[in-house]
């Protein structure tokens, strides 16, 4: 969607402009750790707005909501009126409103960033994959996102690097054309559970230089355990009959002993090595559906008791 010349920035927003004091909460929200879309319900506003106005003023560490008031109208001072052009259409070439499709591509971009991937990064692996185009190019791409050639060319460069977007040259001319790679969502499902092995085989050389026996050696080798625990679950391995069945046990045990207990504690009255008791305990944690509708809950270091998240404290205590 292109803006007539004269137009401000708050005008492309809807529900109208930001006012001062929806800038204040947007500040307020950000600084407790609130997410985009937390926000834009709260102010009865699109989650693209609240996107674009962080983004336009600092970003979610840099936002400050004087400087985001002063600046948007400093902006919208330095326009130039000019001359109305005419109207550019409303829906695309399928009959979709184009304000929507964009506010959808923000949407995309902003989970994807919720998820830890880089802002840019997101932005530009959104539109790629919701053009009804097979590719953009770059200057495509630039004139989509109002951003610089460089922003492009480094998302770009990070997105091949984790094997989700590619580039093929067009016969005969300079630039090049960005695709989504067509197995896209397995790529990032691979780096995920490649991620998950890195992070256990991290900790399992922690736990062996701390030592299992000591606190920071215990809490290393939980760690260890938990995502290898997630990296063979997204890899299709689960976890086995043995270990299955040492969780139920574990299970068990915490719901008949109805305090907490220590690993210890477990290790004792069940007979175990204490490492058959953390791989019992991780598993569980690793694996809420498959205990449900019970969970393991740590209360204090090496600590656990049963947890029954399906009811909330009123319903507990209603029981009780």
């Amino acid at each position: 969607m292109t803006l007539s010349a004269n137009a401000t920035e708050e005008d492309e927003m809807p529900g109208g402009r930001l006012t001062q004091q929806d800038r204040q909460l947007i500040a307020i929200r950000l600084a407790d750790g609130h997410g985009y879309a937390d926000i834009a319900r709260e102010l009865d506003r699109p989650t693209s707005t609240i996107s674009r106005e962080v983004t336009r003023n600092g970003g979610r560490t840099g936002y400050r909501a004087e400087h985001a008031h002063l600046a948007t109208g400093s902006r919208a001072r330095r326009r130039k009126p000019s001359t109305p052009a005419e109207s550019a259409p409303t829906t695309d070439a399928y009959g979709r409103d184009r304000l929507a499709v964009r506010e959808y591509a923000e949407l995309f971009a902003e989970t994807m960033v919720e998820t830890g991937l880089p802002r840019m990064a997101s932005r530009v692996l959104s539109y790629l994959y919701t053009a009804d185009a097979p590719s953009l190019t770059a200057a495509e791409l630039v004139r989509e996102l109002k951003v610089s050639p460089a922003s492009i060319s480094k998302a770009i460069a990070y997105l091949e690097g984790i094997e989700l977007v590619r580039r093929e040259p067009d016969p005969g001319k300079r630039h090049e054309h960005y695709l989504i790679a067509e197995d896209i969502w397995v790529q990032a499902w691979r780096t995920s559970a490649r991620a998950n092995a890195n992070w256990a085989d991290t900790a399992r050389k922690g736990a062996d230089l701390f030592d299992p026996a000591t606190p920071a050696g215990q809490r290393l080798e939980r760690m260890s355990l938990f995502f290898q625990q997630l990296s063979d679950d997204m890899a299709g391995a689960g976890p086995t009959q043995e270990i299955a069945e040492d969780t139920v046990t574990i299970l068990a045990a915490l719901v008949h002993a109805a305090r907490p207990v220590t690993t210890t504690q477990l290790a004792n009255a069940l007979d175990w090595p204490t490492t058959r008791v953390a791989i019992a305990l991780a598993t569980a944690e690793a694996y809420e559906a498959f205990t449900d509708p019970l969970a393991v809950e740590l209360v204090a270091p090496s600590t656990y008791k049963i947890a029954t998240p399906r009811l909330t404290d009123a319903q507990r205590l209603a029981l009780t």
